[in-house]
C-alpha cells in the first residue's frame, strides 16, 4: 500500500474514532457511525466539487490546495494538463510548418474529401485552377474541373499516371495532375504547371515531323536512281556493283527510319483520329502470320497461330496492324533458324491479349524497362545487322496507349521472350 493511501486510512480510522467516542458519549452508536461516515463522504464530495470547478475553469488557473489522496490526484492531473498542453502547441507549430510549407509550393495542392468535395487548398491551387474560398469550399471536384477526361481519371482510376490537361483557367498553359488516396477513399490532388516541358516536347515533336517529312522526297529520288542503276548492272563495271547495292540498302533501310518517324509523330500529334470499329483481329492476324512466313522464308521458322475466331476488338485498325505486325516482325528477326514462334489471342471477359511467344535469342532483364524508348537498343551489334530502326516497341507503346491497353514483357536471355499486348475488357466484343 502506498503512502498516500495508508494517510487516507488512517484518517478513516480517525473519523471512525471519533464517532465511536461520539456514540458512547450520546449512547446511539448507530447513528454516531452514520454521521462520521456522512462527515467523510461530505469531504470527499468537496474536493470532487473542487476538482470539477478547476476542470471547467480556465486552464492556467492556480492549482486547489488539497492533502493526502486529493493533493496527488490534483498534482497528476496538473501535471497531465500540461504535458497535453505542450503537446498541442508543438502539434499547432507542426501543423503551421507545414501549412507555411505548402503554401510555399508552386505546385497547387487540394485535399478532397471522401465524397469528392474540395476540402483545403494551398494559394498555389488559387493561381492555377481559380479556386475560391468562399465559394468553392465543399464543392464537387468535378464541378470545377469540367474536362471529361479528368472526370474519368477522378472517378475511374487508377492514379499509376499522371493526367497532363490544359488549365481551365489560363489559355495556353498546360497542367500535370496526380491523385493519391489516403485515409478513407480521401484523395490528395497536386497539379503542376507543365507549360515550358509541354512547349519543348511540342517542339520536339513538330523537328521530328517536319525534319522526316522533307527527307522523304530526297530518299524518294536517290533511291529510285539506285534501283534504276542496279537494274543496269551489265553495263557498271563490278567494282562498282557492290557500293550500289550497300547504297541502295542503307537508303532502304533510311527510308524505314523516316517512315517509322512519321508514323510515331502521327500517333503522337493526331488529335483528329478516327473513331474506333470494330477489328476483325483473327483475320488480322492470319494476314500477319502468312507475311511472317514470307519474310523469314530462309530461317525454316516453325510459325503457329492461336487464335480465339470469335472474339473481336473495338480499335482502329491501322495502328493495330502497325503494333502487331512490329511484335511479329521482331520476333522472326531475333529467333534462329528453324526457331518457334506462337502468336495467341485469347480473352477471358475481363481483357482482350495478344501475346507472341518465341525461343529466340532473349533480352538480358535489365534491359526490358526501356525496351520501349526511342532507338534504345539492347545490342547494338545485332540491331544494326536485323536492320532494325529502334522505333519498332516505341510504335507498339504508343498504340497500345491510344487504346488504353499496356505491353507485358517476358523474357530471358538465351531462352525466348513473350510480348503481350492486354486489352481492357471493355474493348473486346463478341
Amino acid at each position: 500500500m502506498s503512502e498516500l493511501m495508508k494517510q487516507e486510512a488512517l484518517r478513516l480510522l480517525y473519523f471512525l474514532v471519533a464517532s465511536a467516542l461520539l456514540g458512547w458519549l450520546t449512547g446511539h452508536p448507530g447513528w454516531a457511525y452514520a454521521a462520521g461516515f456522512l462527515g467523510y463522504i461530505v469531504l470527499h464530495l468537496r474536493q470532487v466539487e473542487r476538482l470539477q470547478a478547476w476542470l471547467k475553469g480556465d486552464p492556467a488557473a492556480e492549482l486547489p490546495e488539497a492533502t493526502g489522496v486529493w493533493g496527488d490526484i490534483f498534482d497528476n492531473i496538473h501535471a497531465l494538463r500540461r504535458d497535453e498542453q505542450r503537446a498541442q502547441a508543438s502539434l499547432l507549430g507542426i501543423i503551421e510548418r507545414a501549412r507555411a510549407s505548402v503554401a510555399a509550393l508552386k505546385e497547387a495542392v487540394v485535399l478532397i474529401d471522401g465524397n469528392g468535395n474540395l476540402e483545403w487548398w494551398n494559394p498555389a491551387a488559387e493561381r492555377l485552377l481559380g479556386l475560391q474560398a468562399d465559394t468553392d469550399t465543399g464543392q464537387p471536384v468535378t464541378n470545377l474541373i469540367r474536362d471529361p477526361d479528368f472526370i474519368r481519371y477522378f472517378e475511374q482510376g487508377p492514379y499509376e499516371e499522371a493526367l497532363p490537361l490544359p488549365s481551365p483557367v489560363h489559355t495556353g498553359r498546360q497542367l500535370q495532375f496526380n491523385l493519391t488516396r489516403f485515409g478513407s477513399n480521401d484523395r490528395l490532388m497536386i497539379v503542376a504547371d507543365i507549360t515550358r516541358l509541354h512547349n519543348l516536347e511540342q517542339m520536339r515533336k513538330d523537328f521530328v515531323a517536319n525534319v522526316s517529312h522533307e527527307l522523304r522526297t530526297p530518299l524518294t529520288v536517290l533511291s529510285g536512281y539506285l534501283e534504276t542503276l542496279i537494274d543496269q548492272q551489265d553495263s557498271i563495271e563490278p567494282r562498282w556493283q557492290r557500293a550500289l547495292q550497300q547504297m541502295d540498302a542503307q537508303a532502304s533501310r533510311m527510308n524505314n527510319l523516316v517512315n517509322d518517324l512519321l508514323l510515331l509523330s502521327r500517333l503522337e500529334n493526331d488529335a483528329r483520329k478516327q473513331e474506333p470499329r470494330e477489328v476483325n483481329v483473327p483475320a488480322l492476324l492470319v494476314q500477319l502470320k502468312n507475311e511472317a512466313i514470307a519474310f523469314g522464308m530462309d530461317k525454316g521458322q516453325v510459325i503457329m497461330l492461336d487464335c480465339d475466331e470469335g472474339l473481336r476488338l473495338l480499335g482502329r485498325e491501322d495502328e493495330l496492324r502497325s503494333a502487331f505486325s512490329n511484335l511479329v516482325t521482331n520476333a522472326v528477326k531475333y529467333t534462329p533458324a528453324g526457331g518457334r514462334i506462337e502468336l495467341r489471342w485469347w480473352g477471358d471477359g475481363s481483357r482482350a491479349c495478344f501475346s507472341v511467344q518465341d525461343n529466340g535469342i532473349g533480352i538480358d532483364a535489365r534491359h526490358i524497362p526501356r525496351l520501349t524508348e526511342r532507338f534504345y537498343r539492347a545490342d547494338e551489334a545485332r540491331s544494326t545487322a536485323t536492320g532494325g530502326t529502334g522505333l519498332g516497341l516505341a510504335i507498339v507503346k504508343h498504340v497500345l496507349l491510344d487504346h488504353q491497353a499496356r505491353l507485358d514483357i517476358q523474357s530471358a536471355f538465351g531462352k525466348g521472350s513473350t510480348f503481350t499486348c492486354v486489352f481492357p475488357g471493355a474493348l473486346a466484343l463478341r
